[in-house]
């Protein structure tokens, strides 16, 4: 019995020493090193430029179709990774999460794309995170009893293709050209009841200067070396996509599908891009 007093009277007094003691946790490293190289990268700001400069501009938006293999980077991976994520669920995480970007919308029409509609944080969620009514039925019957709203978050796999909006710029004073890219507006098929596709939708736009600090700190996947990962700023800004000329300022301010359909439509989208290109060979003398 003293035996026994001893004992337990030796372990109350050890219990509080040994409770403040935690399971040592080893840190995972998932690789052989830290990486450390696009932790907070910084955004390499345009060159200056001056109207007076300007020897030509052309504006053009182009479609960036993400089935296309050079875009798949852009559309993978799906579920979000460690160090990756998709183009739209980086573009969602700074409009839900971070407030760092804001979201423009088409206007009344839903057509516009000069940034002259921002959105409300509300308005966000409302397009990110849509209520679906579904029809409910009787188990007995077979009848429908009615329609229950249930929410239908957009999935990064139901953003197909992107519009981007571009100034092609020619630079008297520096003798070069410059792409700069404008806005740039995530696009989602839509279908009828019976599952026929009803053409692509334009969820928001954002301006793209805003987009540049965020872009440049998304990680992208390299084909040809896992240690040099890139981002989605350096595929913008080194033209790293496919894609095809849909519209060009013009007098009637009307996209090539108005006057011209199927492969003749993509053969004056390449005549666009041929002209862009030889204006400023041109220019020089061999």
């Amino acid at each position: 019995m003293k035996l026994y007093t001893r004992t337990l009277a030796l372990a109350l007094v050890l219990l509080p020493a040994f409770a403040g003691l935690k399971a040592q946790v080893p840190t995972v490293l998932d690789g052989a090193y830290v990486k450390e190289t696009n932790r907070t990268k910084r955004v390499i700001p345009y060159p200056s430029l001056r109207e007076a400069d300007v020897m030509y501009t052309k504006r053009v938006w182009r479609i960036m179709d993400l089935s296309q293999k050079m875009n798949h980077s852009f559309y993978f991976p799906i579920t979000d990774i460690a160090d990756r994520k998709s183009l739209f669920n980086v573009m969602r995480n700074a409009l839900e999460v971070e407030g760092s970007l804001v979201a423009y919308g088409g206007g009344p029409d839903g057509q516009d794309d000069e940034f002259r509609y921002p959105m409300t944080q509300s308005q966000v969620d409302s397009i990110l995170n849509p209520v679906e009514l579904v029809p409910q039925f009787d188990l007995v019957t077979g009848e429908k009893i009615g329609d229950k709203p249930e929410p239908a978050p957009i999935r990064t796999e139901d953003i197909k293709r992107y519009i981007i909006k571009e100034d092609w710029i020619f630079d008297r004073q520096r003798s070069e050209r410059y792409v700069r890219i404008i806005g740039i507006a995530p696009q989602k098929e839509s279908f009828d009841g019976d599952g026929v596709s009803q053409g692509f939708e334009t969820l928001f736009w954002l301006y793209y200067p805003e987009c540049r600090y965020v872009f440049a700190n998304a990680e992208v996947y390299n084909t040809y070396n896992d240690a040099q990962r890139r981002t989605f700023e350096d595929l913008f800004q080194k033209r790293y996509f496919s894609s095809y000329i849909i519209k060009e300022s013009n007098v009637y301010d009307r996209n090539i599908q108005s006057y011209t359909r199927g492969l003749d439509a993509l053969a004056e989208g390449q005549r666009i891009q041929n002209e862009l290109f030889e204006l400023e060979h041109d220019l020089w003398h061999y």
